[in-house]
C-alpha cells in the first residue's frame, strides 16, 4: 500500500483545489482593486536640503500596513495546501494585524480567532469584532503565540505572522512596500534616499526593504527604529538571538519581548532605540505637522528619523528620508491621545515635546536630561 495514496483518484480535480484556486482569485481581484498608498512629503525649517517623506499605510482598507502583510499571509497559507474551506483561521496580534487578517477572513468566508494582549487598545478590539471576528484576549503579552498555537492544535489554520512574515512577502518586487517607495520617488530630487526607517514587530518589513535595497543594488541605508530596552535593538547590538527585552513598551505593533523567527539583524545598517514617551510625543507632533493622528509605531518611526537627518545636517549632507505611517490614529483615542491614560502610565510627554518641536525647528536633536523614558 502506497502511504502517499487518498480516496481522490489523480484525474479527478478535488474540491479543494477548486475552492483554492477560488480564495487565490478573490485575494487577485482585491489587490487590483486596491490603489497604493500616499507618499506624504514633509519639509522641516532646521533641515535644508533634507526632505522627509512619509508613506501612509493608514491609507489601507484595513488601516495599517498590516493590509499588506494579511494578504500575503492568506496567499501563503493557501499556495502551502494549508488553509482549506470552511477551515477555522487563528493568529497572534497586538490588534492591527488582527483587524486586516480577520477582513480578509470575512472576504473569504472564513472565521477568525484573534489571540490579543488584553491591554490591547479598545478601538482596536473592537474592530475587530465589528468584522465578526473573536478576540482570545491574553494577560501576558508574551503568551499569545503560544495560544494561538494551542488554537491550531484543535484544527485551525495558524497563520502565524511572527513565524512566516518574513518569507510570506515577495521581497523582490510585486509591489511589496519597498518597491512601491522607490518608485514613487522616482521623480524627485532625491529619489535613491539616504535612509528608509521603520520598526520592527513581525520583522517582516525591515526584511523585505532591507533585502530590496540590496537587492537593487542602493546605497540607501535600513534604519529599524525600536522602543527602548526591546528585543530587536538587543538582539542587534550582541548579535545573540537569545536575548530579551529589558523592558516592556506601550507602542503597539513594535518592540517585542523576544527575539521573533523574521528578525533578520543583518539587513538593518543602525538601530535607534526610542523611549515611549518620545514615541507618543512624536506622535502629537504628527498630528501638528500632518493634520492626522497615527499610532505610536509612527511616532518611533518619527523620532528616529529626527536623530538620522540631524546627523545628517551636522555632518553637512543633504538628501531624503523615508519612514511609515503605519495605521490609524482614532484606534488609540482611549491610550496614546488620553491624558488620562498617559497619567496612568506616567508619560510627560512635556519635555519630548520640546526636544521634537527643538529639532524640528534647529536641525539638532538634544534630548531631555534626567527624564524617565
Amino acid at each position: 500500500m502506497n502511504a502517499w495514496r487518498t480516496d481522490t483518484p489523480f484525474d479527478a480535480p478535488g474540491a479543494t483545489r477548486d475552492w483554492e484556486h477560488a480564495a487565490i482569485a478573490i485575494l487577485a481581484q482585491e489587490a487590483a482593486r486596491s490603489a497604493d498608498t500616499h507618499l506624504l512629503k514633509l519639509d522641516l525649517p532646521g533641515f535644508p536640503g533634507i526632505a522627509f517623506y512619509f508613506k501612509d499605510e493608514a491609507a489601507h482598507p484595513t488601516g495599517s500596513l498590516k493590509h499588506r502583510l494579511a494578504r500575503s499571509l492568506y496567499l501563503y497559507a493557501l499556495c502551502n495546501g494549508r488553509l482549506r474551506a470552511g477551515q477555522r483561521v487563528v493568529d497572534a496580534s497586538s490588534g492591527s494585524t488582527a483587524i486586516s487578517e480577520a477582513w480578509f477572513a470575512r472576504l473569504l468566508g472564513l472565521s477568525f480567532v484573534a489571540v490579543m494582549p488584553a491591554g490591547t487598545a479598545p478601538q482596536k478590539i473592537r474592530e475587530v469584532q465589528a468584522l465578526g471576528a473573536t478576540c482570545d484576549l491574553v494577560d501576558d503579552p508574551a503568551d499569545v503565540t503560544v495560544r494561538a498555537a494551542e488554537h491550531a492544535v484543535s484544527g485551525a489554520c495558524h497563520l502565524d505572522q511572527f513565524g512566516l512574515a518574513e518569507r510570506a512577502t515577495d521581497w523582490r518586487g510585486n509591489n511589496n512596500i519597498a518597491e512601491s517607495i522607490l518608485s514613487q520617488l522616482s521623480a524627485e530630487s532625491a529619489p535613491v534616499p539616504t535612509w528608509i526607517v521603520c520598526g520592527a514587530g513581525t520583522g517582516g518589513t525591515s526584511a523585505t526593504i532591507g533585502r530590496y535595497l540590496r537587492y537593487r543594488r542602493l546605497a540607501t541605508r535600513l534604519c529599524v527604529a525600536d522602543p527602548a530596552g526591546c528585543a530587536f535593538a538587543q538582539g542587534w547590538r550582541s548579535g545573540s538571538r537569545d536575548v530579551c527585552a529589558s523592558v516592556s513598551t506601550r507602542i503597539e505593533g513594535i518592540g517585542r519581548a523576544r527575539v521573533e523567527p523574521g528578525f533578520l539583524f543583518e539587513v538593518a545598517d543602525t538601530v535607534v532605540e526610542v523611549p515611549d514617551a518620545a514615541s507618543v510625543a512624536a506622535v502629537w507632533c504628527l498630528e501638528s505637522l500632518l493634520g492626522r493622528r497615527y499610532g505610536g509605531s509612527s511616532g518611533t518611526n518619527f523620532a528616529a528619523c529626527l536623530q538620522l537627518a540631524a546627523a545628517m545636517r551636522a555632518r553637512g549632507e543633504s538628501g531624503s528620508i523615508v519612514s511609515l505611517l503605519c495605521d490609524r490614529g482614532e484606534r488609540y483615542a482611549e491610550t496614546l491621545f488620553d491624558q488620562n491614560w498617559l497619567a496612568v502610565q506616567a508619560l510627560d510627554l512635556r519635555p519630548w515635546l520640546a526636544t521634537l518641536n527643538r529639532c524640528i525647528a534647529s536641525g539638532c536633536w538634544q534630548a531631555p536630561v534626567g527624564v524617565n523614558p
